[in-house]
């Protein structure tokens, strides 16, 4: 198949309903390519992509080289096979996911797009050459696909309420199965958890025997300040390995701190699992700093949509928890220049708690309400009677079409305003596309 074939055959399979119960059948058709596999599996409710990300970038400062498969994508399906943070080409793209479907044909069951990526994946690193990964986990972690690639480093990020129907209505439920990919043996680290969380986290690992486990704010300690080249936050990092200091913490917003230091050290980790080798900070600090993660906080200081021209700050928050965390970082880059309120275009997925990600919006922020090309996505009309009913700015519309949705928000925030870009990494990505951004 070449690249346009895959990507077809790829949305299929995403209308299949599965858990994955069948993977490791998927892989032994392909020859269990995830034997040779090492590294780290990071879940959690946000911040797994920034983590990866963070990740990946300190071990290729160490001259190693790095698989990784964020999910989902935001413009093109390659972008979720990455080797040292860059996305593969659009024929090796072909090639992994062709060598995954046949298999997949071969086996003769049923897989969704989760497995048909982590497989092509799998696929991926072994021609490459690449055995040490960052594997983000997309929903859960006790039934995630990628739990049965065998990686011995477990990352919890943290907890929040989403997916709900899926994971459980209370965030002890999520925790128990975010961290149920926990087998004997692992070494655990947990970001920043509630006490619900925490409680729920500690009950199924004490489950399990020869854990180590690193808790952020115990084992786990960071302190971030000013100083950083073009202002960017300096931080330091303490594991039981050791402190690292004066780290650039390069992706915007405090939220990151926690994530940049769940990275170091999980890396920490991985050193005393004997995966990768002892490095030196001076390494650390110069692969850290090259750390980049498109539709997160991006800003795009030179924007253009038609006539108007102006700031576009891009940001996947796709539940409650992420709006209410970067909503801070939005305000303060929209007093940065001007003081003007910022505007929002927004779209969600059916399944997301709508009413609730509006109410974390200001109501004097203006909102464009809008919907990406996803089958899943959202009435853009049923959004604007929410947000009406919430209280609306006077200034809040309906735009079905994204770059009709950018162009309607640009009007509003005037020439040289901020438009903010929320709610889905589809929207995002679709967002990126219309301002002429290549998949990054």
């Amino acid at each position: 198949m070449d690249y346009r074939e895959c990507a077809h055959v790829v949305e299929e399979y995403h209308r299949v309903r599965g858990n994955g119960r069948h993977f490791p059948e998927l892989l032994a058709a392909l020859g269990h390519p995830e034997r040779a596999l090492r590294g780290m599996q990071v879940v959690g409710t946000n911040g797994k992509g920034s983590t990866c990300a963070f990740a990946v970038a300190a071990l290729n400062g160490m001259g190693l080289r790095v698989g990784s498969m964020p999910s989902p994508h935001l413009q093109e399906p390659r972008e979720r096979i990455r080797v040292d943070g860059v996305p593969v080409s659009e024929e090796e793209y072909a090639a992994a996911c062709t060598e995954a479907v046949d298999a997949i044909r071969a086996t003769g069951l049923a897989y969704n797009a989760s497995s048909l990526h982590a497989a092509a994946a799998a696929a991926h690193f072994r021609r490459a050459g690449v055995e040490l990964v960052a594997a983000e986990a997309n929903i859960g972690g006790q039934r995630t696909v990628v739990r049965k690639f065998g990686l011995d480093v477990k990352v919890l990020t943290g907890v929040g309420l989403d997916h709900t129907e899926r994971l459980g209505e209370s965030e002890a439920e999520i925790a128990r199965a975010k961290v149920g990919a926990t087998v004997d043996g692992d070494h655990v680290l947990l970001g920043r958890l509630s006490a619900e969380a925490a409680a729920a986290a500690s009950e199924v690992l004490a489950g399990h025997a020869g854990l180590t486990v690193w808790r952020l704010g115990r084992e786990i300690l960071v302190e971030a300040r000013d100083g950083g080249p073009g202002g960017a936050p300096l931080v330091d990092v303490r594991t039981p390995l050791g402190v690292h200091r004066d780290l650039v913490c390069t992706l915007p917003g405090v939220h990151q701190y926690d994530n940049l230091a769940l990275a170091v050290a999980g890396v920490d980790a991985l050193v005393q699992r004997g995966h990768v080798p002892a490095y030196r900070d001076e390494r650390l600090r110069a692969g850290l700093a090259t750390t980049r993660w498109p539709g997160r906080l991006e800003l795009v200081a030179s924007a253009r949509v038609g006539q108007w021209s102006g700031r576009v700050l891009l940001d996947g928050a796709t539940n409650v928890q992420g709006l209410a965390t970067v909503a801070p970082e939005i305000a303060r880059h929209a007093r940065a220049v001007d003081r003007v309120p910022p505007v929002v275009v927004f779209g969600v997925m059916r399944e997301k708690p709508a009413a609730r990600m509006l109410a974390a919006l200001p109501v004097e922020w203006p909102v464009v309400m809008t919907r990406s090309g996803s089958g899943d996505a959202a009435d853009p009309a049923a959004l604007f009677a929410l947000r009406t009913a919430a209280g609306a700015a006077r200034s809040d519309c309906v735009e079905p079409d994204v770059t009709a949705a950018l162009g309607r928000a640009g009007k509003l925030a005037g020439e040289g305003g901020l438009v903010v870009v929320l709610g889905s990494h589809k929207l995002v990505g679709e967002a990126r596309t219309a301002l002429g951004l290549a998949p990054a």
